[in-house]
């Protein structure tokens, strides 16, 4: 059976503030599906999707994944959902801290609220929390630049991930030339707001040799996952080609102060 794509307007808006319903029906395997830009804000491209599997109060799964929406003249975030990876909805977010780049949903409520780090300052990580998974405003500035290869800014990784000792998160941050290295952090369980500790050098930098490519001195990701207490962190290098990392928690976080 041929692959099917029906795109639905969810939103009864026109414009940039369509939400849309995408079915793909016939395909066999995920990597068939190719969600291609729809909407007027999404015409310049869509881009670095941080996904993670949401676990509800109620026990229901679903998977959400902020990604960025570029029209061409200007970015914001915007959100795709999908419980089987055959029917997604994306739909504009809304708020003050949505018209930058990298927000990043945490994978479960905490005090009852929807939970998400963000960048609305373009240098500084924001932790957030909002009763309406589309609309996100003020926050708490959570960390801030402090080492001389995050300088410039600090952003997120992907999704936070919850360890024993609190909330895992990798960053990246922006130093000189606009060199990108990959570092990480720990926030406090009960208030991601806290700062408990972070890697003063980087884990991972591109090498002299990687350094070339469609966007230079660029090592970045999206989203990494801990399997048997070892992180595993799938990263791209200069926008080019994409390898994987691996480092146990107990090494990763004794480097951290």
């Amino acid at each position: 059976m041929p692959l099917v794509l029906e795109t639905e307007n969810i939103s009864g808006e026109d414009g940039p503030d369509a939400g849309i319903r995408i079915k793909c029906d016939g395909s066999h395997d995920l990597s068939e599906i190719v969600i291609f830009p729809t909407t007027p804000s999404q015409r310049g491209g869509i881009e670095d999707l941080r996904l993670v599997r949401f676990l509800d109060d109620d026990g229901r799964a679903t998977y959400f994944g902020t990604y960025t929406a570029f029209s061409g003249q200007s970015v914001r975030q915007e959100l795709l959902s999908t419980p089987d990876f055959r029917t997604f909805e994306l739909r504009p977010l809304r708020g003050d801290a949505t018209g930058s780049k990298g927000m990043a949903l945490f994978p479960r409520r905490i005090a009852g609220h929807f939970a998400m780090l963000g960048r609305e300052d373009n240098e500084n990580i924001w932790f957030l929390t909002s009763a309406d998974i589309h609309d996100w405003s003020g926050g708490a500035k959570a960390i801030e630049p402090r080492w001389p290869w995050e300088f410039v800014q600090i952003g997120n990784c992907g999704s936070p991930i919850e360890i024993d000792e609190g909330w895992l998160v990798v960053t990246h941050g922006v130093g000189a030339v606009r060199n990108y290295c990959i570092g990480a952090c720990l926030l406090d369980r009960d208030d991601p707001s806290k700062l408990l500790a972070r890697t003063k050098l980087p884990l991972l930098r591109s090498d002299m040799d990687e350094r070339e490519g469609y966007v230079p001195n660029v090592a970045y990701s999206c989203g990494a996952m801990v399997h048997n207490r070892v992180l595993v962190l799938p990263y791209a290098i200069a926008d080019s080609f994409t390898t994987f990392a691996t480092i146990p928690l107990e090494r990763l976080l004794a480097a951290m102060d």
